[in-house]
């Protein structure tokens, strides 16, 4: 009896130990990927302000379309249209560029300027962006961006 119970909890241990292997086999081969983000962001607002746009999310060579929208609290004043293209890295598949983007900032636009800016959402996404921005926008404010797959 006693042989049985050693050969056992030998054979048990020995399963358990491939299993644990297998398993770490299967998460060690799911990388994350990256993708490119083209945004067009539409911005206003008198203290409060709000923005809404879209864009395009390519991925494995496949396209999503993006809608944009988010909340502005502070000081803004006036009216911006901003054009973003950019990298999102730390993605395993389209629906992870989703989520809510919080970013605290000040700036100020007469015309036209550049604008560049890092985000990183809930599930790990990070947004890599610069483009320009047209308008007549002075900002120092708490933001949030939510970026939804249509």
């Amino acid at each position: 009896m006693k042989l049985s119970s050693a050969l056992r909890a030998s054979f048990i241990r020995v399963c358990l130990v491939a299993f644990a292997a297998f398993i770490g086999i299967g998460f060690s081969s799911a990388q994350a990927d990256s993708g490119t983000v083209y945004l067009t962001v539409y911005k206003a607002g008198w203290i409060i302000g709000g923005s809404g746009g879209g864009g395009t999310l390519t991925f494995q060579g496949r396209r999503y379309p993006l809608s944009v929208g988010g909340i502005d609290y502070g000081l803004v004043f006036g009216g911006s249209k901003t054009t973003f293209s950019g990298r999102v890295s730390n993605i395993y598949r389209p629906s992870d560029v989703a989520g809510v983007y919080g970013a605290a900032g000040a700036g100020l636009a007469v015309g036209r300027g550049a604008r560049a800016i890092v985000l990183t959402n809930q599930k790990g996404a990070v947004l890599e962006l610069s483009g320009s921005q047209v308008g007549l926008i002075a900002n120092a404010d708490l933001s949030g961006l939510a970026i939804t797959l249509k």
